[in-house]
């Protein structure tokens, strides 16, 4: 599902990435851990195509049997909206539009018939329990409600993978929790394959492996 080869990334002299390889598959629940520093969300990034490496010639990033290295800037971005979903930290909603308005923008970015997405969107909003929550803005939610829309906002377009970095260190403990249970019964409701950088042990050991990085290298 995801083969990545020889990855090696420089923010100037400073070499943040040193040559690293990974292989996940279809369904996977992946979990990056490691301390701070150690490469885990720029390795996060490259894999989700919002960075390259600065290898790229040399390098492989392969993503449901495409090279996304290969790919121009317009292809790459129609690519990432069809194949890929992100989940970050902070929720990174529109304040100005309601949960259903917010879930379906990616959708509309895709030039899906709005009836189609708003259907989808209200569906997937039931499965995360927000059906009462739709209407709403973020700032009438609570925190993990507002976690909750942008997880249905990354499953929109039905990805084959979702990226999250550290998606539930701005929660509570019980809504971390259930964003964490949410994420094994996507899993097995739409074999989902998630990549996830955390610090949160708990999640981190729920996962079905754990690539731990240090100093710019997967390790185990």
């Amino acid at each position: 599902m995801i083969k990545a080869k020889n990855i090696h990334k420089f923010y100037g002299d400073l070499e943040v990435l040193k040559g690293v390889d990974v292989h996940i598959n279809q369904g996977e629940v992946i979990a990056i851990v490691g301390p701070s520093g150690a490469g885990k969300t720029t390795l996060l990034q490259i894999l989700g195509t919002l960075d390259k490496p600065t290898n790229s010639k040399e390098a492989t990033v392969i993503l449901d049997n495409r090279n996304i290295l290969e790919l121009n800037d317009k292809a790459l971005s129609k690519f990432r909206n069809e194949h890929i979903g992100f989940i970050f930290q902070f929720h990174q909603l529109l304040p100005e539009f309601t949960a259903l308005e917010n879930v379906c923008i990616p959708a509309f970015i895709a030039n899906k018939p709005k009836k189609q997405v708003e259907q989808e969107a209200t569906k997937i909003l039931t499965f995360l329990g927000l059906s009462d929550r739709i209407d709403h803005k973020p700032n009438e939610l609570s925190g993990g409600e507002q976690q909750r829309v942008a997880v249905a906002r990354a499953l929109i377009n039905k990805p084959r993978v979702i990226f999250a970095d550290e998606p539930s260190g701005n929660l509570d403990t019980a809504s971390a929790k259930n964003l964490h249970e949410l994420f094994f019964k996507l899993r097995d409701e739409y074999n989902q394959t998630f990549v996830i950088v955390t610090h949160n042990n708990e999640l981190a050991n729920m996962t079905d492996r754990k690539l731990e990085m240090r100093d710019g290298r997967i390790i185990s």
